[in-house]
């Protein structure tokens, strides 16, 4: 059996420089999407690259713009050395260019932008940092420090614009640059040493596996409390959402109960089949993105009966305990389940 995917085409307006390996792309959202599209900061949407033989492959990049700043969608893209999808987009992406794209997706999302934010970026990881930070001095009345690591000067993404929001709100904004070719590559002694008069702000961290898993240590080192820890992990999607996938059809068959705007669903959920293609073959509209237990977009909360979940890349105990569980990865363990999004 196959499941189909629902994606929306989209045209670019405006393709910008950010450094000689970094662009970002300004999407010209149509009004009838407006809607679809609307983005939390710090969020991510993925894009379908085709492939030169037919068929395609896909990628999440970050949502960089300011939602609260009325800033229209864009997403930045680094251009890596071996990475057909961000070296297809650089060359080959300009304004007009129609994008296939899942809506945003992501849960490296404050609850609040009011809170006090200690920010760790490296290299194009600033992305959804970037957003999280031009949101929050826009709608919130927090401070915000930024510890963001790059190989050297010509490597910041978005240097002029950190250097102008720095100036305009020097009370609430502090960047601290990192360059290896000064200092070498961060190690979690001396992140610590940066991040000591902040360890009472909510922390969230984004780039290369090292640098994260530095900054992390250097966290815990300082006492702070895991679920004030919030982590962006860039990661290669194995199977593509845009296109057609096999699913078994052994397992466990149930009924399946949905809250999902305000309504309540009752659906026939077959042996084997996962959580998310059964609601959306029946019509709901369930947020979801990667499809690969890596995004947590598709994540809502058990109400009653079991699940199980393939994989799992986002979910923390927190919010295992709490009761979430991934719909795309889920295949049920009890003849009744039921869950929420409300």
């Amino acid at each position: 059996m196959t499941s189909g995917r629902i994606f929306y085409q989209v045209p670019v307006a405006a393709v910008v420089s950010e450094t000689d390996q970094a662009c970002s792309l300004v999407l010209d959202v149509p009004p009838e999407l407006a809607e679809v599209f609307a983005y939390q900061p710090g969020q991510f949407l993925t894009v379908r690259v085709p492939l030169p033989g037919g068929g395609s492959v896909a990628r999440c990049y970050s949502l960089s713009s300011s939602p609260a700043a009325g800033d229209p969608p864009s997403v930045t893209v680094k251009r890596m050395l071996s990475g057909y999808a961000s070296n297809w987009i650089a060359d080959t992406v300009t304004a007009g260019t129609l994008l296939d794209l899942l809506p945003p997706a992501g849960t490296f999302t404050p609850r609040s932008l009011d809170a006090d934010f200690l920010m760790f970026a490296g290299g194009s990881g600033i992305t959804p940092v970037m957003s999280i930070l031009s949101s929050a001095l826009v709608a919130g009345h927090g401070k915000i420090v930024l510890i963001y690591a790059n190989a050297d000067e010509r490597s910041v993404i978005f240097a002029s614009r950190l250097r102008e929001l720095q100036s305009a709100a020097p009370d609430r904004l502090l960047v601290l640059h990192w360059l290896d070719v000064l200092a070498g590559p961060p190690d979690a002694v001396a992140l610590r040493e940066l991040a000591r008069p902040y360890a009472g702000f909510d922390a969230y961290v984004c780039g290369p596996d090292p640098y994260m898993a530095v900054a992390r240590q250097a966290l815990r080192d300082l006492g702070v409390p895991a679920q004030r820890v919030h982590v962006e992990r860039f990661l290669s999607l194995a199977e593509n959402p845009f296109e057609a996938t096999e699913t078994p059809d052994d397992g466990l068959a149930a009924t399946l109960e949905v809250e999902l705007d305000d309504k309540v669903h009752q659906l026939d959920w077959p042996a084997g089949r996962r959580m998310l293609d059964v609601m959306i073959d029946s019509g709901l509209a369930a947020s979801y993105s990667c499809r690969e237990g890596i995004c947590g977009a598709c994540a809502c909360r058990l109400v009653s009966g079991e699940v199980e979940m393939a994989h799992n890349e986002v979910l923390e105990d927190e919010d295992l305990a709490d009761g979430y569980v991934l719909a795309c990865q889920s295949v049920a363990l009890t003849p009744e389940v039921s869950v929420s999004y409300d």
